[in-house]
């Protein structure tokens, strides 16, 4: 075999770095393809949100915003306010610069409130004017129980049971019962110490504890709530707050305690019904071991919590309008337990594992700004 002279090694050497060069600069070009598909690549406008909580694994979902980028066109950019900021503030980005292109509160009592013009005598700042928007995402207020507790209410004719959906067609009669200071044992849970109560988070710190309390104040005003109505009944209210014990701040805390605890620490709470559809995806494990001595009581009737977009400019419509897309909807029931549509949507209840409703129907209209604000104010003194 003809023995290669040192130029012609050298010379093949410099080929094949050449080579190797060209395919590193390919790899590289299609790394970097890869990484701005569906983001640079796709020109995207950037939406600068002002957000209340209570929503943030689902707004940060990757499937969300995928959907948000490629489908839409938008980089959504969501800042966190709390809700009462959120209608006393200026909505101003930190930059100073731009002001948001939409809000997107907790409760539509803040988007109601919003709407109107600002309180500037208590402080409030001037606001901007609202293009569009409504209701987006809802859960209802529920009741978790146990299924032996839940047996005894059905017993005493409080419960009733629908398709595999517990009801709480006596509502008067439960809020009496805790009023009047009746024991567990007096409904035959003799297993269970103290007296009939209903753990909530406190509605003068809490958001979800306000909106259960606004539904306590809606059934004690039976439905027609004035302020005639509510000046009569919240003597009643604060007697069932005093008579409710300590109360967690945050539901996360409640929902928790009463997982953990079991019967014996917590037979009744009130929380969102979302809670245990995100639950039962975050911890299937551990869904999977309780769900058949899990209870969900719906109030009838029951009210919605409802987080609303208030739209600015034109790409807070943008926004807004994304929202009516079919998988962003399905994200939202089938991971964070957010229902979309009034009544419910078109969702498969039944894969959840536990008495879910397809629609709910019995509600009470949320209560506006200044009747929270009462109830709340008189709660504290």
């Amino acid at each position: 075999m003809k023995k290669l002279k040192k130029e012609q090694i050298v010379g093949i050497g410099i080929f094949v770095a050449i080579i190797l060069i060209l395919i590193g600069v390919k790899l590289a070009s299609n790394s970097k393809n890869n990484a701005t598909n569906g983001t640079e690549s796709l020109n995207l406008k950037d939406v600068f949100i002002a957000t209340g909580g209570g929503k943030e694994n689902f707004i940060a979902d990757e499937e969300v915003t995928s959907i948000m980028q490629k489908k839409y066109g938008l980089n959504v950019v969501y800042d966190t306010w709390s809700n009462g900021k959120l209608i006393k503030n200026l909505l101003v980005r930190e930059d100073g610069q731009t002001k948001y292109d939409a809000m997107f509160c907790s409760d539509q009592r803040f988007y109601d409130y919003y709407k109107l013009a600002p309180n500037t005598a208590n402080g409030e700042a001037e606001r901007y004017t609202v293009l569009d928007g409504g209701l987006t995402l809802n859960t209802p207020i529920v009741i978790y129980s146990w299924a032996e507790v839940v047996d005894a209410l059905i017993d005493d004719g409080m419960v009733t049971e629908k398709d595999g959906v517990y009801y709480i067609t006596d509502m008067n009669k439960l809020l009496n019962y805790i009023l009047e200071g009746k024991k567990w044992s007096d409904i035959g849970l003799t297993q269970l110490y103290g007296n009939i109560n209903i753990a909530s988070t406190d509605p003068v710190t809490s958001s979800p504890g306000a909106t259960y309390y606004g539904l306590l104040l809606s059934i004690m005003c039976e439905s027609n709530v004035n302020a005639t109505t509510v000046e009569e009944n919240l003597p009643k209210l604060k007697e069932f707050y005093e008579k409710s014990g300590y109360m967690n701040n945050t539901p996360a805390d409640l929902f928790e305690r009463y997982l953990k605890t079991g019967m014996g620490g917590e037979p009744m709470i009130v929380d969102y019904e979302k809670s245990i559809i995100d639950f039962a995806n975050e911890n299937p494990d551990g869904f999977e071991q309780i769900k058949d001595q899990i209870r969900i009581l719906y109030p009838t009737p029951t009210i919605w919590n409802s987080h609303c977009i208030a739209t600015f400019t034109d790409n807070g419509n943008s926004f807004y309008k994304a929202f009516e897309d079919k998988d962003i909807q399905q994200i939202a029931w089938s991971k964070y337990g957010f229902r979309t549509g009034i009544t419910g949507g078109n969702y498969d209840v039944s894969s959840i594992g536990v008495g879910v409703p397809q629609t709910i129907d019995s509600t009470v209209s949320s209560l506006k700004m200044d009747i929270y604000n009462r109830l709340i104010e008189y709660l504290s003194e």
